[in-house]
């Protein structure tokens, strides 16, 4: 079973940077979907980013040009680098992992429900 564990939140004004990590307890790239998932009070869990075995990444619209998700494998570990944030990012942050998906099924579009492993999450807020 694999184990994630998110760090890196925290608090900043709008428009300043953070970056998120999630490391797992095993080699991910050999055959997980990887995904950075937000959920802030009153509204549902939605997918931000994700990162296949292949490298290809994909985006929620609202955080494209602002958001990558880029791995270290040396460290089994997933970023998500945030930049230009708004009040709008303020969530509680959780990384999730689906075994044997990659490629193409390896979505933004994907419901939580589709993945397996998650992280404790990662409080960020985003202040005005």
């Amino acid at each position: 079973q694999m184990h994630l564990v998110e760090s890196g939140g925290g608090s900043v004004q709008s428009g300043g940077s953070l970056r998120l990590s999630c490391a797992a307890s095993e080699a991910w790239y050999t055959g997980y979907c990887m995904t950075w998932f937000r959920q802030a009070p009153g509204k549902e869990r939605e997918g931000v980013a994700t990162i296949n075995t292949y490298g290809t990444r994909t985006y929620a619209d609202s955080v494209k040009g602002r958001f990558a998700i880029f791995q270290e494998n040396a460290k089994n570990t997933v970023y998500l680098q945030m930049n230009s944030l708004k009040p709008e990012d303020s969530a509680m942050y959780y990384c999730a992992a689906a075994p044997g998906r990659s490629g193409s099924w390896c979505s933004v579009a994907r419901s939580w429900s589709d993945f397996a492993y998650w992280g404790q999450g990662t409080q960020v807020t985003v202040s005005s």
